[in-house]
């Protein structure tokens, strides 16, 4: 945890993913995070494994750097409390439908009543203006409504979904940075705001950004998609032993590439040699790659790739990520004693700053660990 941010208070009532992903990234700037829970607790503490009921995997992944403070927002009591500590924070930040957060009555305009200058920061499924405003959405709902699936469909034309929680993550990624722009806000002109960041809209801009292709022009200059990235032939690539991921991407990688695999004749073709028409020939240029990659083995290629300062990669099984010597070299994955959950292993932030001093994390907090804040 780094003090980029030391002296923000964020009263974050979010839950699942989403939410808790963003706000653990305040929480590891140095932010003071107070976790909103009901008194049962997130949802998202049951997911398993777990040593505990209470403090899954899953949540323990992305609650670190808070504080829980457990309250019932449907009663007169637990809605005071939320009041008083809105009185002192500088953000409020929740991923329900704004229909919920008005009912619970913590919307917009009831908490700008007691905090003028506050920051409030909502991750709904879609944005507020739309017909689908109150529709539920979840990742597999985003993933499938944003065209996520569609785009990931498999060779027989079956849509599929990410084995990961892509728009959930994405989605945090957004709210995130919603907080930080409206931390920014204040501080430059003392004023609150309210930001949107919905899951829907922020997927479809998400995946647009290459794959509107054609369509970015009026009259459109072709259809949707990136044809590098629809390409048959852009996957791993197998060799004799293995899979191997290569990247030739100018034309200098072309060059040597095709020298190294004995297709010389193509290196001063026209179609290789300049940007706009490689890029509207690269399925022919990764079908020369996978026919050439099942002659060598996995290590050979990766030697001879690094030789020619082409991009590549061998093709890493989750599991053996504990083993990379660079994630060892980072100090990545991180050993430590929870007070309740006993010896476990986490993932640092990413972010490493210089010039500042890093303090320790503190771990997810039980329900309602923090409760003391109000005495």
């Amino acid at each position: 945890m780094y003090n980029l941010l030391q002296g923000l208070r964020v009263l974050d009532l979010t839950a699942i993913v989403l939410g808790p992903y963003a706000t653990q990234i305040i929480g590891d700037f140095g932010a003071d995070v107070i976790k909103i829970e009901p008194p049962t607790g997130d949802l998202f503490r049951a997911v398993r494994p777990g040593r505990s009921d209470s403090m899954g995997a899953g949540f323990l992944n992305l609650n670190r750097n808070k504080k829980s403070v457990a309250l019932d927002l449907k009663s007169d009591e637990g809605k005071d409390a939320f009041y008083k500590l809105v009185a002192t924070a500088d953000v409020v930040v929740h991923n329900m439908r704004p229909s919920a957060a008005k009912k619970l009555e913590i919307d917009y305009a009831t908490l700008l009543a007691i905090k003028p200058d506050l920051i409030y920061c909502t991750a709904a499924g879609y944005g507020q203006d739309g017909r689908n405003a109150n529709e539920p959405a979840y990742d597999d709902i985003i993933q499938a409504s944003s065209g996520m699936a569609h785009l990931n469909a498999n060779e027989r034309k079956e849509p599929r979904f990410l084995p990961t929680v892509i728009c959930d993550k994405v989605g945090g990624l957004h709210l995130a940075l919603a907080i930080l722009g409206g931390v920014a806000y204040q501080a430059r002109t003392g004023k609150g705001c309210q930001i949107e960041a919905p899951m829907f809209e922020t997927m479809v801009s998400f995946l647009m950004v290459e794959q509107m292709a054609g369509m970015s022009f009026e009259p459109p200059l072709g259809g949707i998609g990136y044809d590098r990235l629809l390409s048959p032939y852009r996957r791993p690539f197998k060799t004799k032993d293995s899979y191997v991921t290569v990247l030739p991407y100018n034309a200098k990688h072309w060059g040597a590439f095709l020298t190294f695999v004995g297709r010389e004749d193509l290196v001063s073709a026209d179609w290789v040699q300049d940007s706009v028409k490689r890029s509207e020939n690269v399925d022919k240029l990764y079908k020369v790659v996978a026919d050439a990659m099942p002659s060598r083995t996995t290590a050979e290629w990766l030697k001879a790739l690094r030789d020619l300062d082409i991009p590549c990669a061998p093709i890493a099984e989750l599991s053996e990520l504990f083993d990379d010597a660079h994630l060892k070299d980072v100090g990545f994955f991180q050993h430590f004693d929870h007070p309740t959950e006993g010896p476990l292993v986490s993932c640092r932030s990413p972010f490493r700053v210089s010039g500042m001093e890093e303090q320790s994390d503190s771990p997810a907090p039980s329900i309602g660990e923090h409760n003391g804040i109000f005495k």
